[in-house]
């Protein structure tokens, strides 16, 4: 996409978010991959919005994309397999792991077995390497610390998670400004 397209974008952007758009400002920073939002991000995670923070992330990468990517998904993923397992929703515990944890398995199947085998405990946490595993909120805020590590640390954000400084309602000043410079014309026109 050009750059004109893009400062396009930023424009649009602030105008949504200053008119309080806030479901399609997501949704456009999301589609057109220009601008990695980490407060809403950030919201998403602390609130547990599993399928929004993964719909959010694809706008900007892939599961296999490259080594940081495959790590943020998989401890987003993480996370809500041990957050069905602490509610002892087995069911739902082992869909995530069907469905979400096991496209990790070709990558490290040692770690996979680990994860599967904490179906069988009574509590996760008797897993040493869990024990600390404290509630819900600080385990998603610990998790969350790690997650903007690795997104910052990830090429593939660069240049995507500082939004360009622009004057308040650029947009709309710029409309005016060309209404303003057409109007004469358009009084000629008419005359």
């Amino acid at each position: 996409m050009s750059s004109l397209s893009r400062e396009l974008v930023f424009l649009i952007l602030q105008f949504l978010d200053e008119e309080k758009f806030k479901e399609t400002v997501h949704k456009l920073e999301q589609e057109s991959g220009f601008y990695f939002n980490m407060k809403y991000f950030e919201d998403e995670v602390i609130n547990g919005n599993w399928d929004e923070v993964e719909r959010y992330l694809g706008g900007f990468t892939k599961v296999d994309d490259n080594r940081y990517s495959m790590k943020i998904f998989f401890e987003i993923r993480k996370q809500k397999y041990l957050e069905a397992l602490d509610k002892h929703d087995r069911s739902k515990a082992v869909e995530i792991l069907v469905k979400d944890l096991k496209v990790f398995a070709s990558f490290n199947e040692e770690l996979f077995k680990e994860i599967t085998q904490l179906l069988t405990l009574e509590n996760f946490r008797e897993n040493e390497q869990l024990s600390k595993y404290g509630d819900t909120k600080s385990a998603r805020a610990i998790m969350l610390v790690e997650l903007k590590k690795l997104i910052e640390a990830n090429p593939l954000f660069r240049d995507k998670l500082q939004f360009p400084n622009l004057k308040s309602s650029r947009l709309r000043t710029l409309i005016n400004q060309r209404f303003k410079l057409a109007a004469p014309a358009l009084q000629k026109s008419q005359a």
